[in-house]
């Protein structure tokens, strides 16, 4: 007999009588949908011009909530036992201490709904904490590989849209990395070349160790041609996270090949994340690409003049005088150092979300603070920048040293629960989202949260929060 909750109805008691079979269906159709929705969102102001990249938020939006109720109905079923509590409650702990820092920032409305054209703010937050709670909410292997696949799936719409911008130059604000040279990076729906090298190190991690220890043939070949896809996109973002992307992804298979026991006969798969990265390289030296004739890193242009810069206006241009933006190690050792500085100046509650250029700013450059857009003053600002490229260093600089605290609490519990179930069993699942795990905590040593990677990042973490007990 169905359960209601006094004289109401049968169907408006859906939650109470609904089935972990059915609840992991809903929750594999909102984390899949957490894979596309930015991306889709983010093609809309390519196509129109007249529309701002804020849009681009309403895609998060959509699928945060949905995932947001998923939650929710995980607490109230209480799916959420004891061994998942400490990284929920630290979770918990980061997002309400990021209260605490958007009551202290310089813009409260900035720290809650993100920078225009950005989007990540305290909002963006709640939703990975409904990704991750929904994640590890799931049930049935069929939903885990339903996830799985469209993070591969939503690695080809990147990459197709990113071929159309690399051989073409249309759809992309990355033609040039200046005025003089015309590279046509590839940005693919990530809003930037290095956002794009994030999530395609996660795609290419995910159908790469695939390859290597699935038994299904058909799937093996869908993930080998998937991921020379991946890989040959991935250079044309021209940058130190895409190279970083395939090395990961490369090892990640190889480690997956000896913890399943595959046959050694499937490291020839290896091959199509490494051959179609130096075919992409000789492309360049060719001269086919772009007016450029020889393959070089270009960070510093992509991430602070085209991306912060020209695209957003959300920092000043660089100071060529300060940093050489030709220098890639250069750029990410400067942009390290200047955030570091802003931590000392606010070790506790940090910026405030998404306000890191706000206490660099020195002019208003005759302009009405009151009356005048902030991006215009921003931009008027030589010298500052609103992103760094180390996820560590940007919670703690713009939420604290406490949100610091938490993040690293919740990776290292979901970590100690990834490394008991390889040693327990190590199904193809497991494996594969722990890899991919593994790749999202490096990669955020060199890359900082975006809403089109972190939703993608918060679903895996979840997935691997599921003991094999659960599943079914």
């Amino acid at each position: 007999m169905s359960k209601q909750l006094f004289n109401s109805t049968e169907k408006s008691n859906f939650i109470l009588n609904m089935t972990e079979e059915k609840y992991s269906q809903l929750a594999s159709f909102g984390l899949a949908s957490a894979c596309f929705t930015t991306a889709i969102f983010a093609s809309i102001p390519e196509f129109v011009d007249k529309l701002s990249y804020s849009i681009v938020s309403g895609g998060l939006a959509i699928s945060g909530v949905i995932c947001m109720v998923l939650a929710l109905i995980a607490i109230v079923k209480k799916y959420i036992n004891r061994k998942k509590l400490i990284p929920v409650c630290a979770f918990g702990a980061m997002i309400l201490w990021g209260i605490i820092s958007l009551i202290n920032s310089y813009s409260v409305n900035t720290a809650f709904y993100g920078f225009s054209g950005r989007g990540e703010g305290l909002l963006a937050i709640i939703f990975y904490f409904g990704f991750f709670i929904t994640a590890m909410s799931v049930k049935r292997q069929k939903s885990i590989n339903i996830i799985i696949n469209s993070l591969i799936a939503s690695g080809i719409l990147h990459s197709i849209f990113a071929l159309i911008q690399t051989f073409t130059g249309k759809l992309s604000h990355y033609r040039f990395a200046s005025l003089n040279t015309k590279i046509n990076a590839s940005s693919g729906l990530a809003q930037s070349p290095i956002f794009l090298a994030m999530i395609l190190s996660l795609a290419l991690t995910a159908s790469l160790v695939t390859a290597v220890i699935t038994e299904n043939k058909k799937q093996r070949i869908f993930c080998i041609v998937s991921s020379c896809l991946f890989s040959f996109v991935m250079m044309f973002t021209y940058s130190l996270m895409g190279i970083v992307g395939i090395i990961l992804a490369v090892l990640s298979a190889i480690v997956s090949i000896f913890i399943k026991k595959s046959p050694k006969i499937r490291l020839v798969s290896v091959l199509s994340g490494i051959l179609p990265a130096i075919l992409a390289v000789i492309i360049v030296n060719a001269g086919a690409v772009g007016k450029i004739s020889s393959y070089k890193l270009y960070d510093g242009y992509t991430l602070w003049w085209a991306d912060s810069y020209m695209r957003l206006s959300a920092s000043g241009s660089y100071n060529p005088e300060e940093v050489d933006i030709s220098d890639t190690m250069e750029v990410y050792s400067y942009l390290n150092k200047k955030t570091i500085d802003i931590i000392k100046k606010y070790p506790l509650t940090g910026t405030g979300e998404e306000q890191l250029v706000y206490p660099q700013l020195y002019t208003t450059g005759g302009l009405d603070m009151e009356n005048s857009d902030i991006n215009a003053v921003i931009s008027m600002n030589k010298g500052t920048f609103d992103k760094v490229y180390n996820e560590y260093l940007y919670t703690t600089a713009t939420r604290g040293i406490p949100s610091l605290i938490a993040l690293i609490v919740i990776i290292v519990s979901v970590l100690f629960t990834g490394i008991r179930k390889l040693e327990k069993s190590p199904s193809e699942n497991t494996v594969c989202t722990f890899m991919i795990f593994i790749s999202g905590i490096i990669i955020f040593f060199i890359g900082c949260s975006n809403i089109t990677f972190s939703p993608v990042f918060w679903t895996i973490a979840g997935l691997l929060m599921i003991s094999e007990e659960e599943i079914k």
